[in-house]
This record gives structure tokens, C-alpha cells and sequence, in this order.
């Protein structure tokens, strides 16, 4: 299964009536009148008359009609809908994709990693590490990096995915004492990424499997939140070293678009920092040979 390729403006449309039907009134300095209200959060008329634009064209920009809104027309909605800095950031690159969007074949998404940054994932042990693709593909690793989620070495390589693990295996929770908050933020991302580029097939591939198989990452996909906390510490529990909360850094590589290099670190003499060196040195000892990996 895999989501609907995306006329121009339809992904501007979607956002807007997520926000919207998430925005209250009274957050919006708005007196709710009496009776039942059927709309959820805000209605269209509201918000137009808050962000100073006609209903009907507003109406039209969330059917997808309207494909060319005025920066200063987004920015008004962007205000009304109390949107944050990086909420707001998504609505502008959304406009400014609905209004020269032209539909074409997107290249598959190298997985291919570059022999240096193997070399460096060697170097910075027993810290856990890897590479990711922009979509949560781990496309390499040092030991712990790979064995810190217990139960991925199972799947085969190509099937290795931090979004997927999240959602579809049964570790998960148990791995990740605030599982909703590492789904929430998981969502998020793709949420961010799927808004400015909905039909790339390394996405939309993932993003099908999920809401085919997961009612957790469906929920989580219809709210349409493209902001989180970051995610600066992780506590693992793990099922072979015990609980360990480590820093993380995620840095964009050079040369590989969406490539990311994440690392993960603790203060030496810790008990975390100990966890992490177990974690290293049992990992390397069950870490098959590469004539041993599955392709």
C-alpha cells in the first residue's frame, strides 16, 4: 500500500485543515457561541476572518484550488493558526511547492555509504553509530550501533529501518521506556519531509507499509504535526546491558543527500558509559561476518 501521488496544492490543503481542525477557538481569542459545535477546532470562516482573507478563497486554498497564496497571506494564516517557527517554515515551503509543482519521476534515493564513513563508524567505538537515509534506512553501522536496537539484526538488511523497528517490532516498547514520545517524533519527521517531497518513492514506500500495518503511526499521520521535542538523550532498556541513557547527535553528511551519521555518547566511568562498552563488546562477538549477513 502506498499513499496517492499529490496533485499541486493538495499537501498545502492537507495541512491546513489539520491545523485547523486542531486549533481551538479560545486559543484563538475566539467566544465560542452556545450549542454543539460540529467542527473540530476552528471553521473555515473563522479562520478566514482571523487571518483577513475572503472565506471562499480560503476555502479554496484547503480544497487544493488555490495553488499561488501571497507570502503575506500564508504568514497570516500561519499567526491565526498559532503555528511555531518551524510549523510556519512547512507551510511556507508547502506554498512555494504548490506553486511550481510539476509531477515528475523522483530518482530512487542512493544507499549506497562512502568507505571513509565506514572507516569513521569503526573509529568513534564503542560509541554507537550509523548512517541513516533520509527515510530511517540504516544503510551502516558500527556494532552497538545496530545491536542498541535489540532485535533489528533479525531483519534483513534491507529491511532495517528506524521508523519500521519503532512501529512493527515487538522490542520496541520494551526497548524504549517513552516509546510515544520516539513515535511522535518519528512521525513527525516523515510527516516534515513527506509534506515537501509526497511522492518519493523511498518515502511513500515506507509511509504506505506503516499506515497499512500500524494504527498507532495512522493516528499519529492524520494529526499532521511536523515539529517535536529534539531528541538530545535516549534511555534504552536494554535486553542484554540493562537501562542506559545516552547523549545523541545527528549530523547531515556531505556528498550523499539525506544521508545522516548518528552517534551516540556517555560521560566515561558511568554506568552508562560501562553499559555502552558491554554493549560494544557482546555486539561483536554475535556480529556476523559479512559472508554471514543476509543481503
Amino acid at each position: 500500500m502506498a499513499p496517492e501521488q499529490h496533485s499541486s496544492g493538495e499537501e498545502l490543503a492537507r495541512f491546513l485543515r489539520a491545523r485547523r481542525t486542531q486549533t481551538s477557538p479560545r486559543s484563538a481569542g475566539l467566544t465560542p457561541g452556545p450549542g454543539v459545535r460540529r467542527t473540530p477546532g476552528l471553521r473555515r470562516e473563522e479562520l478566514a476572518t482571523l487571518a483577513g482573507v475572503s472565506i471562499d478563497y480560503y476555502t479554496r486554498m484547503e480544497r487544493g484550488k488555490e495553488t499561488r497564496p501571497s507570502p503575506a497571506v500564508i504568514d497570516a494564516l500561519a499567526r491565526a493558526l498559532q503555528l511555531d517557527d518551524a510549523e510556519h517554515q512547512h507551510l511556507r515551503d508547502l506554498a512555494v511547492r504548490a506553486a511550481r509543482y510539476a509531477p515528475r519521476a523522483a530518482p530512487a534515493p542512493s544507499r549506497a555509504v562512502r568507505p571513509h564513513l565506514k572507516q569513521l563508524l569503526e573509529t568513534v567505538r564503542p560509541s554507537p553509530a550509523y548512517v541513516v537515509s533520509r527515510s530511517m534506512d540504516v544503510l551502516a553501522h558500527n556494532p552497538g550501533g545496530l545491536a542498541l536496537y535489540a532485535g533489528i539484526e533479525d531483519w534483513p538488511a534491507t529491511q532495517r529501518n528506524l521508523g519500521r523497528y519503532l512501529f512493527l517490532h515487538p522490542a520496541a516498547r520494551e526497548v524504549f521506556p517513552d516509546w510515544e514520545n520516539q513515535i511522535r517524533h518519528c512521525v513527525s519527521r516523515l510527516r516534515a519531509l513527506a509534506g515537501t517531497d509526497p511522492d518519493a518513492p523511498d518515502l511513500t514506500q515506507l509511509v504506505g507499509e506503516l499506515l497499512l500495518k500500524s494504527p498507532d503511526f495512522a493516528k499519529l499521520w492524520d494529526r499532521y504535526d511536523v515539529t517535536g521535542r529534539k531528541i538530545t538523550t535516549k534511555t534504552f532498556q536494554h535486553p542484554q546491558v540493562g537501562k542506559l541513557t545516552l547523549a545523541f547527535q545527528g549530523m547531515a553528511l556531505e556528498g550523499t543527500p539525506g544521508h545522516r551519521f548518528g552517534v551516540y555518547t556517555a560521560e566515561p566511568g558511568t554506568p552508562d558509559h560501562d553499559a555502552m562498552l558491554l554493549l560494544d563488546m557482546t555486539a561483536t562477538h554475535t556480529e556476523p561476518t559479512p559472508s554471514q549477513q543476509r543481503p
